[in-house]
């Protein structure tokens, strides 16, 4: 595996691309994620690490065009997550829901290119979805117990898994 490639930030708030040797933007940092380029951003000054910190004004000036992809709902329970005893339990549960965004994508994306008729595939996919969605569903309902359990001052609820539950609503409500 190559290094990553090195970004650096300058005090006057530019970003350099050592590798093309330019100033590069924000949307430049957008098409690196897009293309799967490994990259690390670099202070200038002091060396820090700030990578992460510049993903999120690339997401933060995502969110400005068009239509946003978080709510200010969702936006506002990220917010309360920070700082209480599931905060870890969050960011793994929000990570592991985009993975497995991923690789559903992934697999309906080489179902479409191997399938010799479209008709078979939109019904394979179809149900790949409602699979994945299932197993979705029943990750989340976890977590929102577990979520609810930590709140309400207790520790995490052990409960079996026996493969995804079939809910109807919100975790309660059904």
């Amino acid at each position: 595996m190559s290094e990553p490639r090195v970004i650096k930030k300058y005090p006057n708030r530019r970003l350099y691309d050592t590798v093309e040797s330019r100033y590069i933007t924000l949307a430049d940092i957008r098409r690196l994620v897009v293309e799967s380029i490994d990259f690390l951003v670099v202070d200038k000054k002091s060396q820090e690490d700030i990578t992460r910190s510049i993903l999120l004004q690339v997401i933060a000036e995502q969110e400005q065009r068009g239509e946003p992809l978080m709510s200010r709902d969702l936006l506002s329970q990220l917010i309360r997550s920070y700082g209480g005893a599931v905060q870890g339990v969050v960011g793994s549960y929000l990570e592991q829901s985009m993975k497995l965004l991923a690789a559903h994508h992934r697999e309906i994306k080489d179902q479409l290119k191997a399938a010799p008729g479209v008709a078979e595939t939109l019904g394979s996919a179809a149900s790949l979805a409602e699979r994945n969605y299932q197993r979705w569903r029943s990750v989340q309902n976890d977590i929102f117990s577990l979520l609810s359990s930590a709140a309400a001052g207790g520790g995490p609820r052990e409960e079996p898994h026996d493969g995804p539950k079939e809910t109807t609503g919100p975790r309660g409500a059904g």
